[in-house]
């Protein structure tokens, strides 16, 4: 019994075309995006509108309608620790003229505190991650806030600044409670319509193979997860950002996009 599950649970992440929150116990759920063809806009399970009523963002306003040809792309990093690929993606940034955010953790704040301090310096969003990355959907409340609240305030001891209100879940897992926790906490959840697999130093693909995966994956309203420790990552970022600028992409910041809304009306499916 416990094999046919696990088999079907299997097909359900082979064959599934939406953004949708895989239920991994009660109340429980893990982030993921199944990439579409074609530079589609991934579409959405309606069971999310409750992430959009909490201030939940995965994916930027479609402004590819008539009159409309802006294309924008929300690029952000999962930081948590340096090993040296971290600083030559900042390189890169500043190099093409690009701000992006990071969602941290309390290890960066701890043992790299110039990063930090020159995201901050170079315009980038520095974004709350938790300090420990823990599985936040087993959490409770007091464990949640202490969480959020202990990277903010050990941010702020180190800038003299108060962190930016954007939280991403460690491993994309997180409840309904999760997210309405960090509403009450002035936060907006941010996940994300592109991932791929980069974030395993043990296992890089081909600087090629990554650079058709997120080229070929690229959309209006994209919100990019990369993780700045990838090796790969830091080899192509220059060569993905010019391509996607010839391709008619900008970026935009976080409060562009929160400003916008989320585009989520647009593809209820």
């Amino acid at each position: 019994m416990k094999r046919a599950f696990l088999c079907l649970l299997g097909f359900i992440f082979a064959f599934s075309a939406f953004c949708t929150p895989i239920l991994a116990a009660e109340k429980a759920y893990s982030w993921y995006c199944v990439h579409e063809k074609e530079h589609r806009r991934p579409k959405v399970d309606p069971s999310l509108a409750f992430i959009e009523e909490l201030d939940g963002y995965y994916i930027g306003p479609d402004a590819t309608g008539e009159g409309n040809k802006d294309k924008v792309i929300y690029l952000t990093f999962d930081a948590g620790y340096e090993n040296g690929n971290v600083a030559r993606v900042l390189d890169i940034l500043r190099e093409e003229s690009v701000t992006a955010a990071f969602f941290i953790l309390g290890h960066l704040v701890e043992r790299e505190s110039a990063l930090v301090l020159r995201m901050a310096q170079e315009g980038h969003t520095v974004c709350n991650h938790t300090y420990h990355h823990k599985d936040m959907a087993k959490t409770n409340k007091e464990t949640f806030s202490k969480e959020l609240s202990s990277l903010d305030k050990a941010y702020e001891a180190l800038t003299g600044t108060p962190m930016s209100s954007y939280y991403r879940p460690p491993e994309g897992r997180f409840t309904k409670e999760n997210l309405a926790w960090a509403k009450e906490m002035g936060y907006k959840t941010v996940f994300w319509s592109f991932a791929y697999p980069d974030w395993d130093n043990g296992k890089q693909m081909s600087a090629e193979k990554a650079k058709k995966i997120i080229l070929d994956n690229a959309h209006n309203g994209e919100i990019m997860l990369l993780h700045p420790t990838s090796q790969t990552n830091a080899a192509i970022l220059g060569d993905v950002i010019r391509a996607l600028r010839e391709e008619g992409y900008r970026f935009g910041s976080l409060d562009e996009l929160t400003e916008k809304g989320s585009g989520k009306e647009d593809h209820l499916d």
